[in-house]
């Protein structure tokens, strides 16, 4: 706990002083009470429990005192919060290897499966995009809160060939900045320099790209990449990142499947595919987020579970003077309450 005017906690040092002032009083009190009564006559009146009831008021309101003085040097505490997040965008890989079974019944059902679980825990206020990334990326459902579309757009999944991570991470972005000018047909890896921002890439730099904000500080918008290989085509999924970075997103990535690689075969084809978890754990890293494996349908789930969490609540430094003042209040009523009820007195 952090206080924003911490000064005031000197006077904190007072609360000493006002036990011993109590003291003081209870001793002169019991002093006076001898001068008219005999000893045994007082304890009999007072009693065992009458003696700890009459202490317990004025603790209460010392408690009080204490609260409201933490309160004035205005405490801050990081709490969790709901989240402003306003809309988050699926990048999913429907790969041709997404058809394997070592996930049953096997990755891209796995995928399916947990994405819809993921919707249904998410608030409906939350806007969801779906895009769906192989050789080429596509925008699978524009950002909706319509969860029907969403399922719709999910079950209609069709595998292909190549495995664009790059691609998936710069259309989740032109989703999210339809006016930004991101055109991800007029990118391509021969094309682009180095120096140039990938969004202007093959084009003659129409606009200025808007200057670099603070990695994972826009917080309205974030992305959830899952894939199950390693790029073979398209964008450099770093240089994606570090666009996604630039513009404050975070990435989450979520790896599915084998991570020391094996040979898939299907159609008449197969094809050697290896989760690259380093390149994964890079993207989640320079976007300020996390990187999350899952090796059965089980994993994903929690996974995805773990995720809605992540995204509807949020850590946040917050002044909390509000509580001690409002404890303040109570402790002070019940003290009152109490030396009415038990003396028909105020303390």
């Amino acid at each position: 706990m952090n206080f924003l005017w911490p000064q005031f906690l000197w006077l904190l040092l007072g609360v000493p002083l006002l036990v011993l002032l109590y003291l003081w009083l209870m001793r002169r009190k019991k002093k006076l009470a001898l001068r008219y009564a005999s000893l045994s006559i007082v304890r009999e009146a007072m009693g065992a429990g009458q003696s700890v009831r009459r202490h317990i008021p004025p603790l209460l309101f010392l408690l009080a005192m204490i609260a409201m003085l933490v309160a004035a040097a205005r405490p801050t505490a990081v709490v969790l919060l709901p989240s402003n997040q306003q809309t988050i965008i699926l990048a999913m890989d429907v790969s041709g290897s997404m058809r394997a079974a070592d996930v049953l019944p096997s990755r891209i059902v796995a995928a399916q499966e947990a994405a819809k679980g993921f919707l249904k825990d998410l608030p409906r206020t939350v806007k969801v995009g779906i895009v769906a990334f192989a050789g080429s990326a596509q925008v699978a459902q524009l950002p909706t809160t319509n969860r029907e579309d969403l399922y719709t757009a999910i079950d209609a999944f069709q595998l292909q060939r190549g495995t664009a991570t790059g691609n998936g991470i710069v259309m989740s972005l032109a989703t999210l900045f339809p006016e930004a000018g991101i055109d991800i047909d007029k990118m391509g890896a021969q094309s682009r320099q180095r120096g140039v921002p990938i969004d202007q890439a093959g084009k003659p730099a129409p606009k200025q790209a808007p200057p670099p904000v603070t990695p994972g500080s826009y917080t309205s918008a974030a992305i959830i990449m899952l894939t199950d290989g390693q790029r073979t085509t398209g964008v450099d999924p770093l240089d994606a990142a570090k666009l996604a970075a630039d513009r404050g997103v975070r990435v989450y990535t979520v790896g599915i499947g084998t991570v020391d690689g094996e040979t898939i075969g299907f159609e008449g084809w197969s094809m050697r595919v290896r989760l690259d978890e380093e390149t994964l754990k890079a993207v989640a890293n320079k976007t300020q987020a996390e990187y999350f494996y899952a090796g059965t349908a089980g994993d994903l789930k929690k996974v995805y579970d773990t995720l809605s969490s992540r995204l509807t609540v949020e850590k946040k430094e917050t002044e909390i003077s509000a509580l001690f003042a409002l404890g303040a209040a109570l402790l002070a009523l019940l003290s009152a309450g109490l030396s009415i009820f038990w003396f028909n007195r105020i303390l």
